[in-house]
């Protein structure tokens, strides 16, 4: 009786939330686990404005910090990672060489800030590349994260949006971690089950959403709007919903019509309501693979990188893929990555 109070009490709170008007940048994260170890993570990036993402390869080796001055955190890359950026100024999605997978997405509600901290600085912009290039595992994540050894660092975005984000990461056994700063704390939430992320509320009021409509049942009845707890639950059920199967020409495909059943169509504008962005790409992450599937909303073609074709050798050189001149790809695109100097990490708004 007490966990159905406390559940309704939850539900009650997150609907007062979703509907009190908040500014939500859309964005959804879901992760299929299916027999023979086949494990699969979608997402969608949805924002109001051209995000002029391209994709990177890292390989092992690179010197990284996390802010670019005073007390910081510093680290050689264990790992090499195809990552996709945003503005290229940061790092929001990508998987690194031992098939972890990590997902930056909106979240009005984070709090990065404690009062008088003092501890080192990591910026939000190369926080996702910090833990690709460290980690092979969710489990070793969450076990460094938890200490909390940094603050994080988030000025706003170059459009004047702030930087209030969260992250998804998954390993190739299924086991996720859902990290949020709320209060100025690292909130964890690890374990298989947490399959899907989207944007506001917090997690633990998203799932008690979900959990109502899974009584309610997807097959009689899903929500349908774009707002991000809608988004949520039919991702929750649909990635549930489709084939059991160890074969990636069916379980990718599959993974990849759940994003799209989850996307804003393009150029979809509500004036009361500027948080329902437009889809401007989809990602798909096969794990066991190693392939790195992706699909912008303004190109007719899915192209992909496999990972086991690439040199991740501390010795090879960074290469990029162009997206943001109307290129179009269609296939393995590896040859097609060129040399490249990284982007610039954004620690701070230029002056």
């Amino acid at each position: 009786m007490r966990r159905k109070i406390m559940m309704a009490t939850l539900i009650v709170i997150a609907v007062n939330f979703i509907w009190s008007g908040q500014p939500v940048k859309a964005c959804t994260r879901a992760v299929y686990i299916g027999p023979d170890n086949m494990v699969i993570t979608g997402r969608t990036m949805d924002w109001k404005e051209d995000i002029q993402s391209n994709l990177y390869l890292f390989p092992r080796g690179i010197k990284r910090a996390g802010y670019n001055k005073g007390n910081t955190v510093e680290w050689i890359s264990k790992y090499g990672s195809i990552v996709a950026t945003g503005y290229d100024i940061g790092t929001c999605d990508g998987m690194n060489e031992k098939g972890l997978v990590a997902s930056l997405l909106f979240l009005p509600e984070s709090i990065y800030v404690r009062r008088n901290d003092t501890r080192p600085v990591m910026g939000i912009s190369i926080w996702t590349q910090y833990v690709l290039d460290n980690f092979a595992t969710v489990s070793e994540a969450v076990e460094e994260l938890k200490k909390q050894t940094f603050r994080i660092d988030a000025p706003d975005m170059p459009n004047g949006s702030a930087s209030t984000l969260h992250m998804a990461i998954t390993d190739e056994t299924g086991n996720s971690a859902v990290l949020e700063y709320i209060d100025g704390n690292l909130i964890i939430h690890e374990g298989k089950e947490y399959q899907v992320m989207t944007n506001s509320p917090r997690y633990d009021l998203q799932l008690a959403v979900n959990d109502y409509w899974k009584e309610v049942g997807g097959l009689n009845m899903l929500p349908g709007t774009n707002r991000s707890s809608d988004r949520f639950v039919r991702a929750s059920f649909y990635i549930h919903a489709i084939p059991q199967t160890s074969d990636a020409k069916i379980a990718v495909p599959s993974v990849l019509s759940v994003m799209r059943n989850v996307s804003v169509p393009f150029g979809i504008t509500t004036p009361d309501k500027p948080y329902i962005s437009s889809t401007r790409w989809r990602s798909v992450s096969d794990q066991k693979n190693r392939v790195y599937y992706f699909e912008s909303t303004l190109t007719p073609n899915l192209f992909w990188i496999d990972l086991h074709k690439v040199d991740f050798s501390p010795n090879a050189s960074i290469k990029k893929l162009s997206l943001t001149h109307g290129e179009v790809y269609a296939g393995d695109v590896v040859k097609d990555f060129k040399d490249s100097r990284s982007f610039t990490f954004m620690f701070e708004l230029p002056k």
